[in-house]
């Protein structure tokens, strides 16, 4: 697509989106000019404060919507009131589950957060009539399927030392800023969560962090600001 034609089309986008990170992601990627104005006419961006929910486990939410800044914790409550974090998500992704009304986990802002919101309803309506959403979303499902098995391997077989290698390398991959090697982010978890969500202990976790240090993959910071230097050091431990 020439230039001059890609700026013709991006006319036709709301100005809020044309600079947004999920202009291009999984819902707002799929959409048409059309719908993306209809979209944004019924939208809202929301600042989240850490420690606070998005979505509550079992409620019949009335919105989706997009992870414009922060990072987003997935949790899943027994009955006895114990819970378990399944997942983390970032900018630009999408939260919501089409078409079924009730949540069946909970959605948590891990950091301060920032997020659009939009009607169900519409963008349910939207996705009955346009075929390249339902392809994304479908797409979008079987990705999360397969790092879904991925995280089952890391829980189940990897060391204490690969399954935190694991988890700073996934946050790593999707923090700001990076270079081409290495990058730079906050823990969005604490060490409690760290060793809820790997299955491991506090102790454990703080062990395997010094250990990470002390060989050169990252640095600490303020106990929570981590430096990774060198990106492929810290893939490398994955498997080591």
């Amino acid at each position: 697509m020439d230039v001059a034609h890609s700026e013709v089309l991006e006319l036709g986008i709301p100005v809020a989106c044309r600079s947004c990170q999920a202009r291009h992601g999984v819902v707002c990627g799929a959409l048409s000019s059309t719908q993306l104005r209809e979209l944004g006419r019924h939208s809202l961006r929301r600042k989240i404060d850490a420690g606070c929910e998005i979505v509550a486990q079992g409620s019949e939410s009335s919105f989706y919507s997009n992870i414009m800044r922060g990072v987003v914790k997935l949790c899943k409550v027994m009955p006895d009131g114990r819970q378990q974090i399944v997942g983390l998500q970032f900018a630009p992704d999408f939260v919501g589950r089409p078409f079924v009304r009730e949540s069946t986990l909970s959605a948590e802002a891990a950091t301060d957060a920032e997020i659009c919101v939009f009607p169900r309803n519409l963008l349910d309506r939207m996705i009955s009539e346009t075929p390249e959403l339902q392809r994304s979303l479908h797409d979008q499902a079987l990705k999360e399927l397969d790092a879904a098995r991925e995280w089952m391997l890391t829980l189940g077989r990897r060391t204490a030392e690969e399954k935190v290698a694991s988890l700073l390398y996934l946050i790593a991959t999707h923090a700001e800023p990076q270079t081409a090697t290495s990058t730079a982010f906050d823990l969005p978890l604490s060490r409690a969560e760290i060793a809820d969500f790997l299955g491991l202990t506090i102790e454990t976790v703080s062990r395997q962090m010094t250990r990470l240090r002390k060989s050169g993959v990252i640095s600490i910071e303020n106990f929570r600001h981590i430096v990774v230097p060198d990106m492929d050091e810290l893939e490398k431990k994955i498997s080591a």
